[in-house]
């Protein structure tokens, strides 16, 4: 019987064996393309072409809900396999999952009419949700169930994002969109919390890791939603004390962590500091949400671009880099550029966070670039592993 399974598995085109392939992939092209489309958007350039809810809503909608979600769905729907022992989803499944994901990113950029818009955006995330809840389920594996009901929260958070584009309310788009980036916070916090640690101690070859604090772990579990939920009922739009000392409070876990994990080692190796970095840009856009809150005047779209382009574009690269190797069979040393590709990345935080309070435009091209190149790197670098059978010869 094992015989025969394999030989099925291996029948299966490599793209299509387990999710990570063709998410990561896509994704990450995505993500190359997205930004310089929105530069030529935003220069006017390209005019007379408007996609649904117009290029900034777009922008901040397929960011989130297109390539974070793409990574998001590659990542689980391959670790699900590991934390259940249960087959992941692969073949003919996989592929259509893949098309529903690629159909509504048309969709959106063609401007569909809405019902059909709406249809192929939620199908996505709700089938992704189904998938991971009903296989975590089968096991009774209890301890991930708030991942399942995060993805929920963000089919949720994605569906305001609609209703505000059928009804042409502008800020219930962006009501929807940051209720789903503090969702995928809390995903970050969640995962990051587990995996980073433990690659840590693996990367630097110590016997003994961190030892978790499950108190503070359930702080930042629950208090991430807790400003997700804020978001979604607005009350975090506008500057409140309560919301600003919740973010305070998680700045403050996120940098207890830091602290903890820290080892002078991790920055000798590009797989852990690029992770380390990463879950820093996260503490950094909670501490500058709670500075608004309590009315410094700063710009909150400064500590937003900290969370999406430093810690959520910054962990997906560290993440997909490693996890590709591991999942094709290839010792965890990425290939030549991805080092370069991490250093972009947090530059290109940098530039869109720092040198744009002083050179607004300049900072804006240099941001994108920088992002693209990033991403570029990855997909010309692992494209050929993820179009590829693993080194090993083993099936996934």
């Amino acid at each position: 019987m094992q015989v025969l399974d394999r030989r099925k598995a291996m029948a299966i085109a490599p793209l299509l064996r387990l999710a990570f392939r063709p998410f990561f992939l896509a994704g990450c092209l995505l993500a190359m393309l997205a930004i310089p489309l929105w530069l030529a958007a935003f220069s006017g350039s390209i005019a007379d072409w408007q996609p649904a809810g117009g290029w900034l809503g777009w922008h901040r909608h397929e960011l989130l809900f297109g390539f974070g979600l793409a990574i998001i769905a590659g990542f689980l729907l391959t670790a699900v396999q590991t934390w259940t022992g249960r087959p992941g989803i692969s073949g003919t499944p996989l592929a259509a999952l893949a098309l529903l994901w690629l159909s509504a990113r048309v969709a959106w950029l063609v401007n569909a009419p809405w019902p059909l818009l709406a249809l192929l955006e939620l199908a996505f995330p709700l089938a992704v949700a189904a998938l991971m809840g009903f296989t975590l389920w089968k096991v009774r594996q209890k301890r991930n169930y708030p991942i399942a009901v995060v993805l929920l929260l963000l089919a949720a958070a994605d569906a305001l994002s609609l209703y505000g584009l059928v009804e042409g309310h502008e800020g219930w788009q962006r009501q929807g969109v940051l209720t789903g980036l503090w969702l995928v916070a809390a995903m970050m916090g969640l995962i990051g919390g587990r995996v980073i640690p433990f690659f840590i101690q693996r990367g630097l070859g110590k016997v003994e890791g961190v030892t978790p604090w499950p108190w503070l772990d359930w702080l930042l579990l629950i208090g991430s939603p807790l400003v997700a939920l804020s978001y979604a009922a607005g009350s975090a739009l506008e500057p409140n004390l309560w919301v600003g000392l919740l973010f305070a409070a998680l700045a403050a876990g996120h940098l207890v962590r830091l602290v903890r994990w820290h080892d002078r080692a991790l920055w000798r190796v590009p797989l852990l500091w690029s992770l380390y970095l990463a879950y820093g840009w996260l503490a950094v856009a909670c501490l500058g949400m709670a500075l608004w809150h309590f009315g410094v005047p700063i710009n909150p779209s400064l500590a937003v671009h900290c969370l999406t382009i430093g810690a959520m574009g910054g962990l997906v690269l560290a993440m997909i880099a490693r996890v590709s190797l591991g999942h094709t069979g290839r010792p965890l040393e990425p290939p030549s550029g991805m080092t370069l590709a991490f250093i972009l990345l947090n530059l290109g935080c940098l530039s869109r966070v720092v040198l744009f309070l002083f050179l607004p435009l300049p900072a804006l091209w240099l941001a994108g670039l920088c992002w693209a190149l990033a991403f570029g790197l990855y997909a010309w670098r692992y494209g050929p592993m993820l179009l590829r059978g693993r080194v090993d010869g083993h099936p996934g």
